[in-house]
């Protein structure tokens, strides 16, 4: 007869014992495998939605919630900045690209974002079919947009104000259309539409568009007023531009120089404040980083606890079975193969429980990669075990083998003639 199977029939014998310590083991390496999934794969995330820009500049308020909103788009902005008071900025030495970015809309919750085509470039957006905007209130979406809304090149839809997918006042007098679909980027832009800045203002300037329109049906036989009002409107245009408002300014620096000195000149003399992406999410991950060692320490724990389950367990099994190894050692079997027999009884115990704790753990990751992917847009890849999980299992055997020795302790001290004696 096998070892292996002995040591089946010996594990299976004692049910309650066993659903306790795979219990253990279960809620053990899921918490722990579903942590480092879930920590690794939103640093990611988050580090490559950032790469792309060194500093946002914005209105004052939370740093953070600055970089949240303008460049991982899952907050709202800290206020708008006028556009002319950017321009200053632009124009430095240290910048090497500084990309305007205007919202506030969305369409059935996804935000319409205005912006120049640079943005698409700095994320190496491709076009999957159609083309890229390029008038005001043409659009090209996201391709996670598209799936999820069923959008196609020539559609046409009315967004509404706010970034709520409820509730928001819809601008029905401005259709937007869509002439382009994005192939996937793994970044926030599969989850935006995209258009021009002049879409933005225009949506949002219909009132002054209305008022316009009346001045112009007074054209027709007054050359003179016509003259006097066509200089009025240039000085208005112009009044209006410089009016223009923007939500931040994206931005990439030419020389490490810009990171140093910029964010604290425009923090200090503007009315704007300066916020560096990098930094902010490394002080998002660490505050997150507490919360994990928190978890991973607790995790640690109960593995611990189910290493004396199996100590426990073992020990019990073998002094109530000291008969039926006696007999196996008059059947032939050497210590040492009564030993194997009870360390691969708690090698497999430990292996089935890492199995179906990873099993639940990867469940856990697609349940909540369901939830992200619905509200902030991150979704989470269920994948293949990685180094520090294979490290977690030597740490399980390593843990389950020290138990199994220890509760294997009195077989080397078993008296077969005595033992069979008092049976």
């Amino acid at each position: 007869m096998k070892l292996s199977y002995l040591a089946y029939r010996n594990m299976v014998s004692k049910p309650l014992n066993l659903f306790l310590s795979l219990l253990l083991l279960l809620l053990s390496v899921s918490l722990v495998t579903f942590v480092i999934q879930v920590s690794k794969q939103l640093d990611g995330q988050l580090n490559k939605n950032i790469a792309p820009f060194d500093m946002v500049v914005g209105a004052k308020g939370s740093p953070l919630q600055l970089v949240l909103s303008s460049v991982l788009h899952v907050d709202v902005p800290t206020g708008n900045i006028k556009l002319n008071e950017v321009a200053t900025i632009q124009r430095h030495p240290f910048i090497q690209t500084a990309i305007p970015v205007s919202y506030g809309d969305n369409y059935k919750g996804y935000r319409i974002l205005g912006t120049k085509v640079g943005y698409l470039d700095l994320y190496n957006a491709r076009l999957m079919e159609g083309k890229l905007y390029e008038k005001s209130f043409e659009v090209v979406a996201g391709n996670t947009v598209a799936q999820k809304l069923g959008i196609k090149v020539g559609d046409n839809f009315v967004s509404s104000h706010g970034l709520a997918s409820s509730g928001g006042e819809a601008h029905g007098e401005h259709p937007f259309v869509v002439t382009g679909i994005l192939k996937s980027t793994g970044t926030v832009v599969d989850r935006l539409l995209i258009t021009n800045l002049e879409s933005i203002w225009e949506v949002h300037d219909h009132g002054e568009d209305e008022h316009n329109t009346k001045d112009d049906a007074h054209e027709e036989g007054h050359d003179h007023e016509e003259d006097d009002h066509h200089e009025e409107e240039v000085e208005t245009l112009e009044e209006r531009k410089e009016e223009k408002e923007i939500t931040s300014l994206l931005i990439k620096f030419k020389s490490p120089l810009g990171m140093v000195q910029l964010p604290r000149f425009i923090n200090e003399n503007t009315s704007m404040q300066a916020a560096l992406p990098g930094f902010e999410v490394q002080r998002l991950m660490g505050l997150l980083g507490s919360g994990v060692q928190t978890v991973n320490g607790i995790a640690l724990v109960i593995l611990l606890v189910s290493g004396l389950s199996i100590f426990i367990s073992l020990l019990k099994t073998i002094r109530e079975r000291r008969q039926e190894l006696a007999l196996l050692r008059i059947y032939g079997l050497r210590t040492g193969q009564l030993l194997s027999l009870a360390l691969l009884e708690g090698l497999l115990l430990a292996i089935i429980g890492f199995l179906s704790g990873w099993f639940v753990g990867r469940l856990g990751i697609w349940a909540v990669s369901r939830y992200t992917q619905d509200s902030y847009g991150y979704g989470l890849q269920v994948t293949g075990p990685d180094k520090m999980e294979f490290l977690f299992l030597g740490l399980t055997l390593g843990i389950a083998l020290m138990a199994t020795l220890l509760a294997s302790r009195s077989i080397f001290k078993l008296n077969v003639a005595k033992t069979l004696s008092d049976a």
